[in-house]
């Protein structure tokens, strides 16, 4: 039977609390960078070019490689490429903050 996540997929899979949000938004900014790189019909090569890094930094991207760059190197591509970058948090109700508190 397949097991459906209604949170963090990363947190379901056992990674401590800090890792699985590092890893989900790595694996969103990739995403991110991934469809703009699709969008433009772009070749690995041109998107090096583009960004202005080594083009295995590039597939790196394209294959999820999410342990090879970091959130920081990530946010700077998606800078250079005109965009918007929007984030929030979301405060935790009282529960939530009492339920991380006997999980950690």
């Amino acid at each position: 039977m397949a097991q459906v996540t209604k949170g963090n997929v990363f947190r379901d899979l056992g990674f401590d609390r800090e890792e699985a949000e590092d890893l989900a938004m790595r694996t969103y900014l990739m995403a991110e960078l991934r469809k703009f790189i699709k969008k433009r019909n772009m070749t690995q090569a041109k998107a090096a070019e583009f960004f202005g890094i080594p083009r295995p930094k590039i597939s790196y991207i394209q294959n999820g490689k999410i342990d090879k760059l970091s959130i920081d190197y990530l946010v700077r591509l998606l800078s250079n490429t005109g965009g918007q970058l929007k984030y929030s948090f979301k405060q935790p109700t009282k529960k939530q903050v009492e339920a991380a508190r006997r999980a950690a």
